[in-house]
């Protein structure tokens, strides 16, 4: 069995420095570790070269973003699992076969990922991730572990390995043939929930996706853009009518756009009178752009089986955190969520 963890790396050196012996330590007798770097202009190159001969470099003509990236160095990779891993997260002793081992025991698994726990509150889940990946019916994502900017301390009760609606990019554990044969990430996210709609396209086509609480790793977060960022904002709402418009069954899109658009003028309203009015135009920025898109989208989603909507929350996660105060993965009615 060939395993390759591949870092995508961008002006991370600092990570690099910071990372790399302890995945060499607890990585080096069951995969091969590859450093896919996007043109960056850092150190990072020269420090590899200098300090981790060993270590096979990958270097992308330019920075195409976390989509592209790895599509384009994932090519050139032949391995039985890719995994995909942040720069700024720390891994564990026994981190990789414990996942794998999961994936082995079911064929229909697709992808997995372990544990995430932030590096600078060890007790805390991280943001990106946390146990296990989930979305609301209008496509809010959210996790085990953490709602919002509600982030829950790890007390075990997530312990249980599971199936989740999505794997988080950051450490994210897939099957190489099934990667290839979706077609990997659609390089028109850039970065930012290009592995949610990779993790639907996958359901779409009857596979799963897990998480394994038996492998933890620690992640800093916020490497490449900071966690406030207009920047972020219009990523993340532009790239959330993506992912909805290619994978939503056809009876549900006239329903959840024409919410979403007023969710989306209210946040838009919201951003304006607290974080400025950057991001209340990065909002009004994605929607433009996806409307310019919209036919290249379309070509999209004719392409794509659609259907599943199995995992999916089938309330509306906003009103339940700031109407309801749910604030934990816990206090969601677990009977409302989609099981066809």
């Amino acid at each position: 069995m060939r395993i390759a963890v591949v870092i995508l790396n961008w002006n991370g050196v600092k990570f690099l420095r910071q990372f790399l012996p302890a995945l060499i330590l607890y990585s080096k007798d069951v995969a091969e570790i590859i450093v896919a770097d996007n043109a960056s202009t850092d150190e990072s190159v020269q420090f590899l070269h200098a300090n981790y001969p060993d270590i096979r470099i990958i270097q992308n003509p330019d920075n195409g973003g976390f989509a592209k990236g790895y599509n384009v160095a994932l090519n050139q990779i032949e391995a039985d699992y890719y995994i995909l891993l942040n720069s700024d997260i720390e891994v564990t002793e026994n981190w990789i076969m414990p996942v794998i081992s999961q994936m082995e025991e079911n064929h229909s698994v697709a992808a997995c990922q372990p544990k995430i726990r932030s590096f600078h509150e060890p007790q805390k889940f991280e943001y990106a991730g946390a146990a296990g990946g989930f979305i609301d019916k209008y496509g809010y994502p959210f996790c085990r572990g953490r709602i919002f900017q509600f982030i829950e301390e790890d007390h075990g009760q997530y312990d249980d390995a599971c199936e989740v609606f999505w794997a988080t990019g950051a450490c994210m554990f897939v099957k190489a043939k099934l990667f290839h044969k979706m077609g990997g990430f659609d390089e028109d996210f850039f970065a930012h929930m290009e592995e949610i709609d990779f993790c639907w396209r996958l359901r779409n086509n009857g596979y799963r996706i897990m998480y394994c609480p038996l492998s933890t790793v620690y992640h800093i977060g916020g490497g490449t853009l900071p966690k406030v960022s207009w920047r972020k904002t219009y990523l993340n709402f532009r790239n959330n009518f993506y992912l909805l418009y290619k994978n939503l069954p056809e009876d549900r899109l006239v329903k959840v756009f024409a919410v979403r658009l007023l969710l989306d003028g209210i946040a838009a309203v919201k951003f304006l009178f607290s974080a400025g009015f950057k991001d209340f135009w990065a909002v009004t920025r994605a929607h433009f752009s996806f409307y310019r898109s919209y036919r290249k989208t379309m070509q999209k989603r004719k392409s794509l089986k659609h259907g599943s909507m199995a995992y999916v929350y089938g309330k509306n996660i906003v009103s339940e955190y700031y109407l309801r105060g749910k604030r934990t993965f816990s206090q969601l009615n677990k009977e409302r969520f989609y099981l066809d």
